[in-house]
């Protein structure tokens, strides 16, 4: 515990406040002299270098997570959480974290931009969100000078597409992943490298509940091992038997999707060719199993002035 003059403490009780949206300021000039000196700070100004980290959707359990790793990453410091859940309640304590954060969950994302556009920081929002909104809320984050993080499955190929013109004319970065699992990154690179050499491959996955299926891994892994000049499953490729699994694309990659309640989130791709088999699986057991590649998402996206599809182009 280091103690300030009265001054500087007033500063940095100021500066923390106006941090929490919190309206009741306190002015260490208000105590007598004679006890100014004994005014000690017990929490660390932040760096004014420090990345500020605004959670949309924090009180999912992606989100949840996120801001656990955010607080826990050197050089960033999570600054607001937006959710429509849980509002008012602190963002700490939603997260069971030991100590609470100080940090309110709020329902508008416009009120915590504000706030945190004010101190001049280098700013990130992460969107957690879903694909009705990811557009309006890039807009918003980039009018405040703020780059975006997206994480939001089954987005539109248009929406992508209408927010590259719009971060390439404001000259804004933009990060757009599909997935932020470096594990399933690497498995993608290694697919895309094997279908130069094997003319038959499968996709199998599996997940614990049920959702869209394909999922967009598999899908991402298809998209990537089309349009190599390669047609896969030549034998098969005119089979319209349900069983046989879903075509993705025109190359004639196959997807089988399972939902098996109490197994991990499974991928594995399957490439044969007479004698030889060659399979490649990604497990995912836990949503930290992500937290590496946001963290890193969130470093490279501050550099950028245009969207990027892909954490994969950081690797």
């Amino acid at each position: 515990m280091v103690a300030l003059a009265g001054g500087l403490c007033t500063k940095y009780i100021v500066t923390n406040i106006n941090r929490n949206l919190t309206t009741t300021l306190y002015y260490a000039n208000n105590i007598p002299r004679t006890s100014r000196t004994s005014i000690s700070c017990t929490m660390q100004q932040p760096s004014q270098n420090n990345i500020k980290v605004i959670i949309n959707g924090a009180a999912k359990e992606i989100g949840r997570a996120a801001v656990i790793a955010v607080t826990k990453a050197r050089g960033m410091e999570l600054a607001g959480a937006v959710d429509s859940r849980f509002v008012g309640e602190d963002i700490g304590k939603v997260c069971e974290m030991e100590e609470a954060l100080e940090i309110p969950i709020i329902n508008d994302l416009t009120m915590v931009l504000g706030s945190i556009s004010q101190s001049k920081a280098t700013g990130v929002v992460v969107d957690f969100t879903d694909p009705s909104t990811v557009y309006d809320n890039v807009k918003q984050a980039t009018a405040f000078g703020m780059n975006s993080v997206v994480f939001v499955p089954r987005i539109k190929s248009e929406t992508v597409a209408a927010l590259s013109v719009f971060c390439e004319k404001a000259s804004m970065g933009c990060l757009v992943a599909p997935t932020l699992s470096i594990g399933s990154i690497l498995l993608q690179q290694a697919a895309i490298s094997a279908s130069f050499h094997f003319n038959n491959v499968e996709i199998v996955e599996s997940r614990p509940s049920a959702r869209d299926f394909p999922t967009q891994d598999a899908i991402q892994i298809a998209n990537n091992m089309s349009n190599l000049g390669q047609l896969y499953n030549r034998e098969d490729i005119s089979t319209d038997v349900p069983a046989r699994g879903q075509v993705i694309g025109e190359d004639g990659v196959r997807v089988h999707s399972m939902v098996l309640p109490g197994m991990p989130s499974s991928t594995t791709v399957h490439f044969s060719r007479p004698g030889e088999v060659y399979s490649i699986k990604h497990d995912i057991t836990d949503v930290q199993s992500l937290m590496p590649g946001l963290i890193l998402a969130i470093r490279k996206v501050v550099r950028l002035k245009n969207l990027v599809y892909g954490l994969e182009k950081f690797l």
